[in-house]
Formats: structure tokens, sequence, C-alpha cells
């Protein structure tokens, strides 16, 4: 652990840690754009200098596209956070992905539009469990469009938190993205605002809360991956015997 005393002794180690605190660290699946980038860029300087300065740019652009900043998650209860950083294009009724073999009841579709300057890692909304999980390849409209949630190649997942809300979190595929990656499997305990995808490059993820509660965004608001709060999940009532114990005490 690095002390105040160790700052004043060694300014490189402060600087060091400055840094650190500043960057934000990259994502696993940004690592091979990066280093072929980086190659490139050196084969290129041989060839032609100017060359060089370009593909430094965009070796330092890639490592940027794919960064994971830390995130701090509210840790109230009954609170879903936004799986991913971006603009809340609509907040609608809609009936959950059917692939996933969920209700189709309607629910609160909340979708958040990712730019290319957007950081692209996803995020858990809730702490829970994944009770389903369901690619579908499709189109690649644009992903501001009302109609790339139901035309647009997918990833869906299906959570329960530990009050048995069900949510569900689709990441979308947009005109320039054509990678969606996942590292949840169906079965897997997940934890609010922990990484668990990435969209390349351009995108839309929907999330999809219970028809009851409350939502806190509105079109056009910005969101911070894991750290803003799209919804308040509604109450779950007590069992008959615990509200007449607390009743009669």
């Amino acid at each position: 652990m690095t002390t105040e005393t160790d700052h004043k002794t060694n300014p490189a180690a402060h600087l060091v840690e400055l840094v650190r605190s500043t960057v934000p660290p990259m994502h696993p699946a940004g690592r091979p754009f990066v280093l072929g980038s980086a190659a490139a860029t050196l084969l290129l300087r041989r060839l032609w200098r100017p060359a060089g300065v370009l593909g430094a740019i965009a070796t330092a652009w890639c490592a940027w596209f794919f960064r994971e900043p830390r995130r701090t998650t509210p840790s109230a209860p009954g609170i879903a956070v936004a799986p991913a950083d971006g603009t809340v294009s609509h907040v609608e009724h809609a009936a959950p992905p059917p692939e996933l073999g969920a209700s189709d009841t309607p629910m609160i579709r909340i979708s958040v539009f990712l730019t290319v300057f957007d950081v692209h890692v996803q995020r858990i909304p809730v702490t829970g469990r994944v009770t389903g999980v369901s690619y579908r390849p499709g189109k690649f409209l644009s992903a501001d469009l009302d109609k790339a949630s139901e035309d647009n190649e997918r990833n869906s997942m299906l959570l329960r938190d530990a009050d048995g809300h069900e949510l569900v979190v689709v990441q979308i595929a947009g005109l320039v993205a054509r990678r969606i990656q996942s590292s949840v499997r169906e079965g897997d305990a997940v934890q609010a605002g922990h990484t668990y995808g990435l969209i390349r490059f351009g995108s839309r993820v929907d999330l999809y809360v219970p028809d009851s509660a409350r939502i806190r965004v509105e079109p056009g608001q910005r969101t911070i991956g894991g750290e803003t709060v799209l919804a308040e999940l509604p109450a779950v009532s007590a069992p008959a015997g615990e509200r007449n114990e607390g009743d009669n005490a």
C-alpha cells in the first residue's frame, strides 16, 4: 500500500498512481486491436514516417474506445442501474424478447443508445442470478431506430433479483457494430455494476423492468453505466403470516 510518506520520497511512484487513478483500464477484448494497431504503426513508420503518426493516433483511439472505467454502484435496495453509458432514446411498454421464453406480458423498456464516443462495456443492472441467455442473429439497422429492438442482431439476458423481480437486458448491434460479446451464462450469480459484456462499435442496450416500476429517467437523458438509477423496482409484499405477526407485535 502506498502511503503519503512514499509520495514525498518517491515522486515517480506518486505519478504512476495518479496515472492509474486517472486513465481507465482497458477491457481485455480490446487488447488484440491495440496490439495489432501498434504493430501496424511500427511497420508503417519504417515505410513512411508520417504514417506512423497516424498509426499512433489510431492505436491510442483503440485503447480509449475499449476503456472500462471504474464505477461506484449505488447500494440502495430495490433499484436498477443503467447497463450502459449513453443517451436514453426510448421509454415505452414492450414485451421482452420471445427467445428467452419469459412471459410475454409487456414490461417497461428503457433503451440506451451508444455512439462510438461512449464507453462500450455493459454492466449488470441488479444483483441476482442469470436465469436465461439467448443470442439471435439479425439485421444491422441504425440502433436509434424503434425497430432495432425487434430486427437487429441481439444478445438477451434474463435476470432475477433477490426479491424475485425479473428483468431483461438486451445488447443490440447497430449500423456499425458487428460483434456482441457476453461473459455470463445461465445460473451465474451476478453483482450490480459489474461488467458482463461489450459491443463494437456503436450500439444500443435495452433494459426491461416490471410494469409497476417507477422510472427515474426520461428520453434525452445521459446515463452512466453502473451508476445512474434507471428505475425503482416495486416493493415486495411480505407473506401473510409475517404481516400478521408484525401486526400483533
